[in-house]
């Protein structure tokens, strides 16, 4: 058997995905304004096993995409991967954000380069660049975009620009040859399913004590603007 629970929390959609020797067979997805995934995330992972007919005892790894990303999600969905790990005696697999972003657009040959780009603070996001073979150009890096951004990297080949932070480049009018995806893309279990089987295959599994999200940059809070009277 190879069957691999997917958690992926890093962005305001919450996703919860069952692979089978890396084909999705059961997929829960949750789009919300305000981040639910404390709520629905266990709810979500024993619903996907009941429609596969899947039992807990059954599973073989579980996959969390480790971030970059939110803070509160990664924290979530990270501590769930673990948490099932621990009492299941599992292996764990960790996925990169931005790289399973990129999975569903491999192979479309208009584009030379793909951008992910998933929002940060103000003008920054957090971003890496792939070729059309998803080979990385550019590695992570959490950086504040402007009309030139990428330019001297890409020049004018064409490049497809997605992820909930990619209206704020859109909005700069970039100088590279950028095409935008008509909804805003967000990280899905479903997409990590391939991804999941070949680190699977490959035994390539996380510590599980020492594991962390790949947060890339420290939490920030935003300060009152006015002190609180005591």
């Amino acid at each position: 058997m190879a069957y691999i629970i997917q958690l992926e929390t890093t962005t305001k959609q919450c996703s919860v995905a069952l692979s089978y020797k890396g084909n999705c067979i059961s997929e829960k997805v949750l789009l919300a304004e305000h981040f639910s995934h404390d709520e629905k995330l266990h709810v979500f992972i024993r619903e996907v096993l009941q429609e596969a007919s899947v039992g807990f005892s059954e599973l073989d790894a579980v996959s969390v995409s480790k971030g970059p990303g939110s803070y509160t999600g990664l924290r979530i969905g990270v501590a769930a991967a673990k948490g099932l790990c621990f009492a299941l005696d599992l292996p764990l697999i960790g996925i990169h954000t931005l790289e399973l972003m990129v999975q569903p657009f491999v192979g479309k040959a208009e584009y030379a380069f793909f951008i992910p780009m998933l929002d940060a603070r103000r003008m920054e996001v957090y971003t890496a660049v792939f070729d059309n073979s998803k080979t990385w150009i550019q590695e992570t890096n959490a950086l504040v975009i402007e009309a030139q951004s990428f330019y001297d990297l890409l020049g004018d080949s064409p490049c497809l620009v997605f992820g909930n932070g990619a209206s704020k480049f859109k909005t700069l009018q970039p100088k590279i040859n950028a095409h935008f995806t008509e909804t805003v893309s967000y990280p899905s279990a479903e997409d990590m399913s391939r991804l999941s089987w070949l680190e699977f295959q490959k035994k390539n599994f996380e510590d599980l004590v020492t594991f962390e999200p790949f947060y890339l940059k420290d939490f920030q809070t935003t300060p009152p603007k006015k002190k609180i009277r005591e």
